[in-house]
């Protein structure tokens, strides 16, 4: 079932946030369906590429195989589009060890963009952890999204290419104080995003998308490393680039390495054999850190990227 975007989504009027929306908002929201996890994944293991071997292909699901010739029509903007032969054999011919995919959990396009005509092509607008982005899906969208990314990843390790995800933990698609109520703002809005001590009506806002995640709480913590493991042990993918990731290191005591964020991951004995990719950076106060991240992370290196392509 698609969202849409109309005033029931609000919990408050969208004209005056301080009267309350009492209109049912079931009609207008995706539902969360029970899956099979009986997939067969055969012999599939992770494969540890070591990271002085591993080169890194940049992806998106839809855009690398919508108009590509030799998937067929009907595959083509999907998880099944890219497991076919030709964008395999391409892959395998470029000489990749890992695609990292720009992010699959189910997103929703924020109402400013629907409001203009426009969606969020690139996927940072996270309203699902533990889904595959249904608009991905060519075999439906009921829970068989699933499958088709398990068979995805499997099409890859079988071709010996890693699966690295490009993860959005640090905020979610329920925008500033007057979006949408989905989920965690109504869920308990104080405990899962950054509020001010003075104004908890007011978000502190490291993403600049309205809210971030408030990872100095154990729940939203445990949110997030319950949804890494489910990735990890369930899809069975090798590691995570995380979107703004200085965001998830701030806390009330420090900022940096000594979060509560780095403690659980390096002590998660799945996670810590995982690859971790840093954007090492957000948009708040001090919020560039390349080269401060702990033992474990990698981290995604802007100027040197920018000056190699200026050269």
């Amino acid at each position: 079932m698609r969202f849409g975007w109309d005033r029931t989504v609000y919990a408050h009027d969208p004209d005056d946030p301080l009267v309350r929306n009492r209109h049912d908002s079931a009609s207008s929201v995706p539902r969360s369906v029970v899956v099979d996890q009986s997939f067969d994944w055969g012999l599939d293991v992770a494969m540890r590429t070591p990271w002085h071997r591993t080169v890194i292909y940049e992806t998106h699901v839809r855009g690398l195989t919508m108009t590509h010739p030799d998937v067929p029509v009907g595959l083509r903007g999907s998880y099944a589009g890219m497991a076919c032969p030709a964008v395999i054999a391409h892959l395998v011919d470029l000489g990749v060890t890992a695609v990292e995919l720009m992010p699959v959990h189910h997103f929703i396009p924020e109402g400013f963009l629907v409001e203009r005509g426009l969606t969020n092509y690139w996927g940072y607008a996270t309203a699902a952890f533990f889904a595959p982005h249904a608009g991905y899906s060519a075999s439906g969208s009921r829970g068989r999204q699933v499958d088709e990314f398990k068979q995805l990843v499997k099409t890859l390790h079988h071709a010996g290419i890693e699966v690295i995800l490009d993860v959005v933990y640090n905020h979610t698609t329920e925008g500033g104080p007057r979006g949408p109520t989905l989920s965690l703002r109504g869920l308990d809005n104080t405990t899962y995003h950054r509020v001010r001590n003075d104004d908890p009506s007011t978000y502190l806002d490291y993403t600049g998308t309205g809210n971030s995640l408030n990872v100095d709480h154990p729940a939203p913590l445990q949110l997030i490393m319950d949804s890494l493991r489910y990735w990890a042990v369930d899809m069975h993918v090798d590691g995570f680039r995380f979107d703004l990731a200085f965001a998830l290191a701030r806390n009330s005591h420090d900022i940096g390495r000594r979060s509560s964020f780095f403690d659980l991951i390096h002590q998660d004995p799945v996670l810590n054999g995982t690859k971790l990719i840093a954007e090492p950076w957000d948009v708040g106060p001090g919020g560039y850190q390349l080269g401060h991240f702990p033992p474990l992370w990698s981290e995604w290196n802007a100027g040197f990227r920018d000056d190699v392509r200026d050269h």
